[in-house]
């Protein structure tokens, strides 16, 4: 794949095992458009499938908007959103989770997210803002629904705080630093330091073993899913099944001779 090439908006980019997802729509706030859908949908499934890729940072391009969500002027043009009729698996093509990717995502949040960009905050593994960056949702004033962001949302914040969000739309922003007082956001940084600060946050994920960092995921994540008795069986599983995976011998021998580990870049599924 191309990197540092900018194709329907979104800017991807590879080096030493670290890949960045970037919107690049800043005329309009890195809003989100129907000829993103497919774009972001093989991103997902590149990074997914590729052994050399260890984390994901996504992000927006300038200091303004991270991402406002859906190009409202797309849906007063066609009468439609960028989403389908089908299922949340079938039409939610911006998240991670729902593309099935198991490796670590960082979300570098530069300036307001709004609407469908709380997608890759709700979905992101580690949240690092800058300290300007706001946090909105505006479906009800564009006469939209506040669903599947905000019930991801609500795993990271406290329930009012979500419901107020939704229920006021465009009348409410929460700043980065609330925002990270309640936990959305994981660290607060000066503006100058946020792509500093998630490069090396991805390096220190990226020099883990993939398939022991892939599972851990999968058990914190599924856990969310779960009864919590039936969240420790599952994450047990995950567990017992690395203990087959060379890198679980490998670990403990280069712990042993104090050297560092050379990880099996193939991630089961």
């Amino acid at each position: 794949m191309t990197n540092g090439l900018t194709n329907e908006g979104i800017e991807y980019d590879e080096r030493d095992g670290i890949a960045t997802i970037r919107l690049n729509r800043p005329d309009v706030g890195n809003a989100l458009s129907r000829r993103m859908r497919p774009r972001l949908r093989e991103l997902w499934a590149n990074v997914r499938d590729d052994p050399s890729v260890r984390v994901v940072i996504v992000t927006g391009t300038g200091d303004r908007h991270f991402c406002t969500g859906a190009d409202v002027r797309e849906v007063a043009d066609t009468g439609t959103t960028t989403s389908g009729q089908g299922t949340v698996a079938e039409d939610i093509v911006w998240s991670p989770l729902q593309n099935q990717v198991w490796k670590p995502i960082i979300c570098a949040v530069n300036g307001l997210v709004a609407g469908g960009g709380l997608h890759f905050v709700a979905d992101a593994d580690v949240v690092v803002a800058a300290d300007h960056a706001q946090f909105m949702d505006t479906h009800v004033s564009v006469g939209q629904v506040g669903a599947v962001e905000n019930i991801g949302l609500a795993r990271r914040l406290p329930l009012g705080t979500v419901l107020r969000m939704t229920l006021t739309g465009k009348g409410f922003r929460l700043d980065a630093a609330r925002a990270y007082q309640l936990g959305l956001v994981d660290e607060l940084v000066p503006a100058a330091g946020l792509m500093d600060t998630a490069w090396e946050l991805a390096v220190a994920i990226a020099a883990n073993s993939p398939s022991a960092v892939s599972r851990s995921k999968q058990a914190i994540w599924g856990a969310a899913e779960r009864p919590h008795q039936e969240a420790l069986e599952y994450g047990w599983e995950l567990a017992r099944r690395q203990w087959t995976h060379p890198d679980f011998l490998e670990g403990a021998r280069a712990f042993v001779q104090r050297r560092p580990p050379q990880w099996n870049v193939e991630v089961p599924a």
